[in-house]
């Protein structure tokens, strides 16, 4: 007889837990009804952003799936990453991190940016055009070769008061490099170090050469090539080999 009245005492508390999940499992006081979101909402409005995502969330407080949530933030453009908590018994607390862009990435009729973290990514570029940012281009599993080899870069040519306009790796390994001025640059191969050690060298001496021939600043170089092992060919605008040799001519 105990035994019988111990079976059928659990047989209820478990028929009863079943029953009190199921209608917990059900009930609309759990259906998810207010979203706050924190963090960085720079790109979006937020009245707009939780508008936008509640159709798309499914379950309540106790079924939803938080990973499967947090994919649909985070597939909104310009966000980065999204921490999704529960807050009992209906809520939900977003935290979002934006991208911050750090260049436009590709060509100019691509619609991806590079973020600070050399992570590419898809949003509106109309979005990051005040910030004045670079054109950086590459493989994109080297995107953040590609972003730091500009910050390395970049930092020769703030004393000399120009900034890269554009910087590309090519498929073979070779790096070039526009500057704000138009000039472009073949850097050659070769890492972060090696690169910005051929660049210091050629930028040590650029102004010499460019005085020797009545020029001042970037805006008077077209082109550099530093892809030579003893030196860099360099070509001025407004000078060329046949007026050298006219002026050494003249002055014998």
């Amino acid at each position: 007889m105990n035994i019988s009245a111990a079976v059928l005492a659990v047989g209820f508390c478990v028929a009863a837990l079943v029953a009190t999940t199921s209608w917990a499992l059900r009930h609309q006081v759990f259906a998810i009804s207010r979203i706050t979101v924190q963090g960085d909402v720079q790109h979006h409005n937020e009245v707009t952003l939780r508008a936008n995502i509640t159709p798309r969330l499914q379950g309540n407080f106790f079924t939803m799936d938080l990973r499967d949530t947090r994919g649909a933030f985070e597939a909104v453009p310009w966000v980065r990453q999204a921490i999704v908590r529960r807050e009992f018994p209906n809520r939900l607390r977003v935290t979002l991190q934006e991208h911050q862009s750090a260049g436009f990435w590709g060509a100019d009729s691509e619609s991806r940016l590079l973020n600070t973290y050399g992570e590419v990514f898809e949003a509106n570029p109309g979005d990051a055009e005040s910030q004045d940012l670079p054109r950086l281009m590459g493989p994109d599993d080297q995107a953040a070769l590609v972003l730091a080899m500009y910050r390395s870069l970049n930092v020769l040519m703030k004393p000399l008061e120009t900034s890269i306009e554009e910087l590309e790796l090519s498929a073979r390994g070779s790096w070039r490099m526009q500057l704000d001025s138009g000039a472009v640059v073949e850097l050659g191969r070769g890492s972060v170090d090696e690169v910005r050690e051929r660049t210091q060298r050629f930028l040590a001496t650029l102004t010499q050469v460019i005085s020797t021939y009545q020029r001042k600043g970037f805006d008077s170089m077209e082109s550099a090539d530093l892809r030579h092992n003893a030196g860099y060919a360099i070509k001025l605008r407004g000078v060329s080999t046949v007026n050298i040799a006219a002026a050494t001519a003249e002055k014998k």
